[in-house]
């Protein structure tokens, strides 16, 4: 999300800030020029929401760059407030209002943090590096709304997924919004960037993985199907679905049963049902 011209100042160095501290607002800063605020903006990520923010100072504090919190959140924030004043690494404590406008929403629990954004892993790296035994990843084909994003990271950091796995092409990525639904979530595991479809799915399957596509109806019924140790769920778009052609590429199609009540689940509801039923036929 970008920084609305909200400036940074490093604070004077010396002692944490007591529950007493002064609250500042965000000062002007000079503009820089057009494309170093671009490339800024595609290196950084504006991340707001308590966990969300915890979660990177837990996995990767060096990522952190800038820090806005209430003063209410100093108690809490001791420790990062502590490793940012040892790495020299600014913080600044405003307004809710200032941090409304930061965040671009009012979900932030009292913190905003800019913090280097993770690229996605190439697949054979990850291959490479994934220990042998049960694994489940997630391949998002067209998913593009970042609340449910959100909520499919959640989930897929609840039950133990090793990977979102994204086409060559895919404009995906982690976002303020969806970092925040995930609630730390998006820490838990890593994007992998795959190459051409049909040497994607040759070298999963090389890895032992069988990939199910999940359709709304027309394939087999999930709680009746014997699910495979190593396991990509192939979700599509909200609407759309996934393609045709990578549907038929897949080794299984599965389908949720229902009432017919509603027409179907909606991609982050049905991923959390998908991952608690793999789970569930754990060997």
């Amino acid at each position: 999300m970008r920084d609305s011209g909200s400036p940074w100042k490093p604070r004077q160095r010396g002692a944490v800030p007591s529950t007493g501290s002064r609250r500042e607002q965000p000062q002007p800063q000079a503009e820089a020029h057009p494309d170093a605020q671009h490339e800024r903006r595609d290196a950084e990520l504006r991340l707001y929401g308590f966990n969300a923010v915890q979660a990177v100072f837990a996995r990767r504090p060096q990522a952190i760059r800038k820090l806005y919190l209430a003063e209410a959140r100093i108690p809490q924030l001791q420790p990062l407030l502590k490793w940012c004043v040892a790495n020299r690494v600014g913080y600044r404590v405003v307004e809710p209002g200032d941090l409304h406008k930061l965040a671009g929403s009012a979900h932030h629990e009292g913190m905003v943090a800019d913090v280097l954004r993770e690229e996605p892993q190439p697949l054979s790296s990850w291959l490479r590096d994934l220990p042998a035994g049960r694994q489940c990843a997630l391949w998002l084909d067209g998913v593009g709304n970042p609340h449910n994003l959100g909520a499919i990271l959640r989930s897929a950091a609840h039950f133990g997924v090793s990977a979102i796995l994204l086409p060559k092409h895919s404009t995906l990525a982690l976002s303020g919004a969806a970092a925040r639904v995930a609630e730390g979530g998006a820490e838990a595991l890593p994007f992998v960037r795959l190459g051409r479809e049909d040497n994607s799915i040759a070298q999963l399957r090389g890895a032992g993985f069988v990939l199910a596509a999940t359709v709304v109806r027309g394939g087999g019924d999930l709680f009746a199907t014997a699910l495979p140790q190593r396991l990509v769920y192939v979700l599509g778009a909200e609407g759309e679905g996934m393609s045709v052609e990578l549907a038929a590429a897949c080794d299984l199609k599965l389908s949720i049963p229902g009432s017919g009540a509603v027409e179907s689940l909606n991609v982050a509801a049905a991923t959390a049902v998908l991952l608690a039923q793999w789970v569930s036929r754990r060997a």
